[in-house]
């Protein structure tokens, strides 16, 4: 599809401008409907153990903390699925540290319940959530081989992964320069192998991690390509970095709401084809704004379980973010972990389609 220029769109992030209304106007015009979406979901983190050590991070665990998470065990990760299909909950959110695995023991207790690796656990508590439950699954297990997303694509109504940037430049600093599983090209290459898989597909951007205007739209440029191509990414996260206490960029600059609205404004104009979210839970006091910037879905919220990755952010009440989504004129509406466009026999394992109808 055709759309601005680079140079255009870095220009609308450098200026210094008022026109940012105008834009926001342009954004709002691409909406096919006032419709602003959100999923139901319990967040199951499987394990902290993780082989990054992003400078922004707190969902990470040292392997020999008392505080780490070694390994959901599966009676307890399907008592909160079990619980989460009494709250109506559609979306079983399994996430967990990039190839935690690589660490003994967590191999070990993999191994202690009879499991070779990770993602063959992953498989079994994706099966156990479609055979018990009205949940799907949604997964988020890092960077992973094609022969990889393949398998869980037969339990999995969708899976994501964050490029965060595009950028190598940021291997060499605070945020990525010990998380390996942060080069771009791993995790491109992942978006890409999705996309041949034809598997729905989350992915997005953390803004204020020290890249330039630059960086940024040359990762939108990157997921536009890819989206061109493939045609399976279903919606596009802009996420806002946070400081926190203890973190390595504990005295790092959040990115400004202007910074925010320009990035989730060219975010729509380069993907109406796409749905744009911003955290809410990261951002209630300024939701509306990016509601009006051209954002269109909350993402998931859950009434049982925390976001272990922002613990320190609760999920706004359904009925508050109802209210406030009303207050400019759209319509709260759920849906499931993958769009409905996406439930069609191409993208969606038969057994998946079967349940969803």
């Amino acid at each position: 599809m055709d759309y601005i220029s680079k140079n255009d769109l870095v220009s609308i992030l450098d200026a210094n401008t008022p026109e940012i209304l105008s834009l926001m106007s342009e954004t709002n015009s691409l909406r096919a409907n006032n419709i602003i979406t959100y999923s139901k979901n319990v967040f199951l983190p499987l394990t902290d153990i993780c082989r990054n050590e992003c400078g922004y991070c707190t969902f990470r665990k040292d392997p020999y903390s008392d505080e780490a998470r070694i390994l959901m065990k599966p009676d307890e990760v399907l008592n909160v699925i079990k619980k989460g299909d009494s709250f109506n909950c559609k979306e079983a959110l399994f996430t967990f540290g990039e190839h935690p695995d690589e660490t003994d023991i967590v191999m070990s207790a993999l191994n202690g319940l009879g499991f070779e690796n990770i993602l063959e656990y992953l498989y079994f508590l994706c099966n156990e959530t479609l055979d018990n439950t009205r949940l799907l699954p949604h997964s988020n297990p890092g960077i992973l081989k094609k022969n990889e997303l393949k398998l869980l694509r037969e339990v999995n109504a969708s899976m994501g992964l964050m490029l965060e940037t595009s950028s190598s430049r940021i291997m060499q600093t605070i945020a990525h320069e010990k998380s390996p599983g942060k080069k771009p090209k791993l995790r491109i290459d992942t978006i890409k192998n999705a996309g041949k898989l034809k598997i729905p597909f989350t992915t997005g951007l953390l803004i204020g991690i020290g890249e330039s205007n630059l960086e940024r739209i040359e990762s939108l440029l990157e997921l536009r390509k890819i989206q061109d191509k493939y045609g399976h990414i279903q919606e596009i996260i802009i996420q806002n970095f946070k400081s926190k206490p203890g973190i390595p960029m504990e005295g790092y600059r959040e990115p400004s709401i202007v910074e925010m609205i320009k990035m989730v404004s060219i975010t729509k104009l380069m993907f109406p084809d796409v749905s744009v979210q911003v955290p809410p839970n990261l951002n209630i006091n300024h939701s509306q704004i990016f509601l009006m910037a051209g954002s269109d879905d909350w993402g998931g919220i859950s009434p049982l379980t925390p976001d272990y990755v922002n613990p320190e952010a609760p999920w706004p009440e359904i009925e508050e973010l109802k209210i406030i989504t009303k207050e400019l004129g759209f319509k709260l509406q759920e849906r499931l972990p993958i769009y409905p466009k996406f439930i069609t026999e191409e993208f969606l394992d038969q057994r998946i389609l079967e349940k969803i109808q």
